[in-house]
């Protein structure tokens, strides 16, 4: 009982710490059943870490979901418990593990019945800043966000909200939580606005590189140094990953948009599949479109399932790179294992047969020390509470880069960039 509370009261501080709550939270009573014990790593973080945006985190509570120390903790329940999923195996926290940086570490995520999809987890770590949820961005809040997985089928398999409703409407506790914060039964826009709640307390900060734009400048070594130089000048990170071409993104290294990065695009006949996709688009059928992406083939169209603008076939949402040598593997499909075969993929210009790729797109003529430079730079992107793991995936990335590089290709990375074929009729 002593851990219970003392878990119910880290919640209520970090909280009130984060977000000015002014309301005391409750004592919790014991957990609930089909709740795996949290991990230390799944607590709400304090917005006291060097380069957490203040202001910024407060604009990304939306008004009509304002945070309480007794919604957060509802959330953080409701995030970890399988009932959320038909058959009680699957919960947010199964794709989105917080021992794994919120991520499983798996190229596509794995849901009920052992059914695969066809995207990569992203990370709930910082996801509050995104302006678009979801790798093609078809919704922009999270709490948008958390209502779809519950309803797909490959993922959480109810047939409707309501279903998932009712699993946890049975459980006394969960009548008693949401009276308690919300003044009325179990529903399910209050569902999932408790889930948004709990994920936006999940800000990850303090890394070597904050510290060094801070002003130390002896937090990041001269490898992680010369990364960040290359990454805003030669490799070109920052045609994606910077506010503008001229303005650095020290914060969230993303530019809120959307770029065909030529990933396995060749492998698929994009004109049917876009035909395909403009019919379903037309009925403004979320759940439908949602089962598409994650199901289908129709997945590598990418942002063309939301705005049906050819040149958005295969263009998919820019992802916050924080913590990112812990969120392996990589892009949207996590065809790749490690970020040297990312920067190999780059480097070489991959997908210049491709008729979408971006237009900025092209072969980068790094070198081997400029790549490592490059990786040195993200790895200095990691935060404390996953310093070890970074440690460790880091020699593990290293020793594979040794003996397995499936991208590099130095000739097509040194030669100059050849024109881009017309689109298919």
């Amino acid at each position: 009982m002593k851990r219970v509370l003392m878990w119910v009261v880290t919640v209520a501080a970090t909280a009130t710490l984060i977000f000015g709550c002014e309301r005391s939270a409750k004592k919790a009573s014991s957990q609930l059943p089909l709740i795996p014990e949290t991990d230390p790593l799944a607590q709400p973080k304090s917005l006291q870490q060097v380069g957490a945006p203040v202001a910024m985190t407060r604009a990304a509570i939306p008004a009509d979901n304002q945070q309480t120390p007794e919604k957060i903790s509802l959330g953080q329940k409701l995030f970890f418990d399988r009932r959320l999923s038909v058959n009680g195996t699957v919960s947010c926290s199964t794709c989105h593990d917080p021992a794994l940086a919120f991520t499983d570490r798996k190229p596509t995520s794995v849901g009920v019945q052992g059914r695969v999809g066809q995207r990569n987890a992203p990370t709930v770590l910082n996801a509050l800043y995104n302006k678009t949820q979801f790798w093609d961005g078809r919704v922009n809040t999270l709490e948008e966000q958390a209502a779809l997985p519950i309803v797909n089928s490959v993922e959480m398999g109810h047939p409707n909200l309501d279903a998932a409703v009712a699993r946890i409407a049975a459980v006394g506790e969960y009548q008693r939580a949401f009276r308690v914060v919300f003044g009325r039964p179990p529903n399910g826009a209050d569902l999932v606005r408790a889930v948004a709640s709990y994920e936006r307390t999940q800000l990850s900060f303090d890394s070597p590189f904050d510290h060094f734009i801070a002003g130390d400048k002896n937090a990041i070594d001269d490898s992680a140094k010369r990364g960040w130089e290359l990454f805003n000048n030669q490799a070109r990170c920052n045609k994606c990953h910077a506010l503008t071409d001229t303005t650095r993104d020290v914060t969230n290294l993303i530019d809120n948009d959307f770029h065909n990065i030529g990933v396995l695009i060749v492998q698929h006949e994009v004109v049917p599949l876009a035909r395909q996709a403009e019919e379903l688009i037309k009925t403004g059928d979320t759940p439908a479109i949602d089962q598409a992406a994650i199901q289908t083939d129709m997945s590598a169209l990418g942002r063309f399932l939301v705005t049906k603008k050819e040149p958005d076939i295969a263009s998919f949402k820019t992802p916050n790179i924080r913590n990112v040598l812990v969120t392996g593997p990589y892009f949207h499909d996590g065809s790749q294992e490690t970020l040297w075969d990312v920067v190999d993929h780059y480097n070489k210009g991959a997908g210049l047969q491709d008729p979408y790729l971006d237009q900025d797109i092209q072969p980068l003529a790094l070198t081997e020390r400029d790549i490592d430079d490059l990786v040195a730079f993200m790895a200095a992107l990691t935060s404390p509470n996953y310093k070890e793991q970074g440690a460790t995936e880091l020699a593990r990335q290293r020793a594979i880069s040794k003996t397995t590089r499936p991208q590099r290709d130095t000739a097509r990375a040194f030669a100059p960039k050849p024109p881009r074929p017309p689109p298919p009729k």
